[in-house]
């Protein structure tokens, strides 16, 4: 699924809104085309862009204006029910990944996790189930516990490992483990936060499938 956007149908102008899906570009450093496998329930709004070795589950809701580019650092893998919310990057260093099971990854992201709008998540980087990412938080080169809550603005790097269920707070800059082995735990009212967020986001996968058509995917293409 590829961009479609040079249609020269004056009757047809929905290939304007379509998202841009597309194998990476074959280079010295990964001289391998692979596609991004997108389970058929997923869905990736218009003016979003994916490329390259990415893996988006079933339920996955990525928002307009996401770039997910699995062009130098790869694989990605995103979660089921998780939401990529307006303006998230998801990018990744060369030969930098994190262990997940018996895989290697630059971008792991969990079951049921929200990023909220302008983060930017940069591999290597694990993000475990049940997480919150703030608006325009910063997670780079960490490793994210189930559970967690990542304030507006913060940010997360430095080769930290947070905890699960521990709350970061709006600007913070945890760079050191010790940072973050004093995080206090999430408050009540931020889980409730969380929980209503990811709620409202599992609705738009179907719910956008149905506005484009029953047998349409999210790129406007046609399938059986």
């Amino acid at each position: 699924m590829g961009d479609k956007s040079t249609s020269n149908s004056s009757n047809d102008h929905s290939h304007c809104f379509e998202p841009f899906i597309s194998p990476n570009p074959i280079t010295s450093f990964n001289p391998i085309q692979r596609f991004p496998q997108i389970d058929k329930t997923a869905f990736v709004s218009q003016f979003s862009s994916v490329i390259g070795d990415v893996s988006i589950r079933n339920n996955v809701y990525v928002a307009p204006n996401v770039s997910i580019r699995a062009d130098e650092g790869t694989p990605f893998y995103i979660g089921s029910h998780t939401n990529i919310q307006d303006g998230v990057i998801l990018h990744g260093l060369l030969n930098r990944k994190i262990s997940v099971g018996s895989k290697r990854y630059s971008i792991f992201i969990g079951n049921e996790v929200s990023i909220a709008h302008g983060a930017l998540v940069h591999g290597p980087c694990f993000i475990g189930d049940k997480v919150f990412v703030g608006f325009n938080a910063i997670v780079y080169n960490a490793i994210i516990g189930r559970g967690s809550f990542i304030s507006y603005n913060a940010v997360i790097t430095n080769g930290v490992r947070i905890p699960p269920n521990r709350f970061v707070p709006p600007g913070a800059n945890i760079d050191s483990q010790v940072k973050a082995n004093q995080l206090s735990p999430v408050p009540e009212d931020s889980k409730e936060f969380a929980r209503e967020v990811q709620r409202v986001n599992q609705e738009f996968p179907a719910s956008y499938h149905l506005l484009f058509g029953k047998n349409r995917c999210s790129c406007g293409m046609a399938y059986d």
